[in-house]
Protein backbone atom coordinates (compact mmCIF):
# COMPACT_ATOMS: atom_id res chain seq x y z
CA UNK A 1 0.00 0.00 0.00
CA UNK A 2 1.23 3.46 -0.90
CA UNK A 3 1.80 6.05 1.81
CA UNK A 4 0.28 8.77 -0.39
CA UNK A 5 -3.19 8.39 -1.92
CA UNK A 6 -4.74 10.41 -4.76
CA UNK A 7 -7.67 12.66 -3.85
CA UNK A 8 -9.80 14.90 -6.10
CA UNK A 9 -8.27 17.98 -4.45
CA UNK A 10 -4.69 16.68 -4.38
CA UNK A 11 -3.09 13.97 -2.26
CA UNK A 12 -3.85 12.46 1.15
CA UNK A 13 -1.50 10.76 3.58
CA UNK A 14 -1.86 9.53 7.13
CA UNK A 15 0.37 10.65 10.00
CA UNK A 16 0.71 9.61 13.61
CA UNK A 17 1.73 12.51 15.87
CA UNK A 18 3.63 12.07 19.11
CA UNK A 19 3.48 15.40 20.99
CA UNK A 20 5.77 16.48 23.85
CA UNK A 21 8.87 15.12 22.14
CA UNK A 22 12.37 16.44 22.78
CA UNK A 23 12.63 17.55 19.14
CA UNK A 24 10.62 17.79 15.94
CA UNK A 25 11.36 14.90 13.60
CA UNK A 26 9.94 12.30 11.25
CA UNK A 27 10.49 8.99 13.00
CA UNK A 28 9.65 6.36 10.39
CA UNK A 29 6.38 4.54 9.94
CA UNK A 30 3.73 3.68 12.49
CA UNK A 31 1.53 1.08 10.82
CA UNK A 32 0.30 2.71 7.62
CA UNK A 33 1.08 6.23 8.85
CA UNK A 34 4.16 8.42 8.93
CA UNK A 35 5.21 8.96 12.57
CA UNK A 36 6.05 12.55 13.46
CA UNK A 37 7.44 13.63 16.82
CA UNK A 38 6.70 17.22 17.83
CA UNK A 39 7.78 19.42 20.72
CA UNK A 40 4.36 21.08 20.94
CA UNK A 41 1.81 20.21 23.56
CA UNK A 42 -1.53 18.77 22.40
CA UNK A 43 -3.40 21.75 23.84
CA UNK A 44 -5.30 24.45 21.99
CA UNK A 45 -4.38 23.13 18.57
CA UNK A 46 -0.66 23.87 19.08
CA UNK A 47 0.47 20.41 17.96
CA UNK A 48 -1.74 20.64 14.86
CA UNK A 49 -0.24 24.03 13.93
CA UNK A 50 3.29 22.80 14.47
CA UNK A 51 2.54 19.65 12.49
CA UNK A 52 1.46 21.62 9.41
CA UNK A 53 4.43 23.99 9.72
CA UNK A 54 6.83 21.07 10.06
CA UNK A 55 5.41 19.20 7.05
CA UNK A 56 5.36 22.34 4.89
CA UNK A 57 8.99 23.03 5.70
CA UNK A 58 10.11 19.50 4.84
CA UNK A 59 8.01 19.22 1.71
CA UNK A 60 9.16 22.70 0.66
CA UNK A 61 5.62 23.89 0.00
CA UNK A 62 3.43 26.71 1.36
CA UNK A 63 1.71 25.88 4.64
CA UNK A 64 -1.59 26.92 3.03
CA UNK A 65 -1.28 23.87 0.74
CA UNK A 66 -1.75 21.53 3.70
CA UNK A 67 -4.94 20.81 5.61
CA UNK A 68 -5.87 18.36 8.34
CA UNK A 69 -8.83 16.47 6.88
CA UNK A 70 -9.56 14.36 9.93
CA UNK A 71 -8.13 13.64 13.35
CA UNK A 72 -7.94 17.18 14.74
CA UNK A 73 -8.13 15.86 18.30
CA UNK A 74 -6.48 12.50 17.64
CA UNK A 75 -2.88 11.40 17.26
CA UNK A 76 -3.73 9.80 13.91
CA UNK A 77 -4.52 12.40 11.26
CA UNK A 78 -5.25 12.47 7.54
CA UNK A 79 -3.44 15.30 5.80
CA UNK A 80 -4.56 16.79 2.49
CA UNK A 81 -1.85 18.21 0.26
CA UNK A 82 -3.81 20.39 -2.15
CA UNK A 83 -2.88 20.33 -5.83
CA UNK A 84 -0.14 22.88 -6.37
CA UNK A 85 -0.52 22.86 -10.14
CA UNK A 86 -3.43 23.27 -12.49
CA UNK A 87 -5.28 20.08 -13.48
CA UNK A 88 -2.87 17.27 -14.24
CA UNK A 89 -3.03 14.03 -16.20
CA UNK A 90 -3.11 10.61 -14.55
CA UNK A 91 0.57 9.99 -15.34
CA UNK A 92 1.56 13.39 -13.93
CA UNK A 93 -0.47 12.67 -10.79
CA UNK A 94 1.31 9.32 -10.39
CA UNK A 95 4.69 11.05 -10.73
CA UNK A 96 3.67 13.63 -8.13
CA UNK A 97 2.51 10.86 -5.79
CA UNK A 98 5.89 9.13 -5.98
CA UNK A 99 7.72 12.44 -5.52
CA UNK A 100 5.74 13.34 -2.39
CA UNK A 101 6.12 9.86 -0.94
CA UNK A 102 9.89 9.93 -1.47
CA UNK A 103 10.15 13.38 0.15
CA UNK A 104 8.20 12.23 3.18
CA UNK A 105 10.24 9.08 3.72
CA UNK A 106 13.56 10.81 2.95
CA UNK A 107 13.30 12.88 6.12
CA UNK A 108 13.00 9.97 8.54
CA UNK A 109 14.97 10.58 11.72
CA UNK A 110 16.21 14.00 10.64
CA UNK A 111 15.79 17.57 11.86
Amino acid sequence: MSLVQNHPLGFVFKIYVQPRSSKNQIDGLYGDALKIKLKALPVGGEANKMCLQFLAKHLDIPKASLEIMSGHSSRTKRILLKNLDSPVSASQKEQQTRKIESRLTAFQKTS
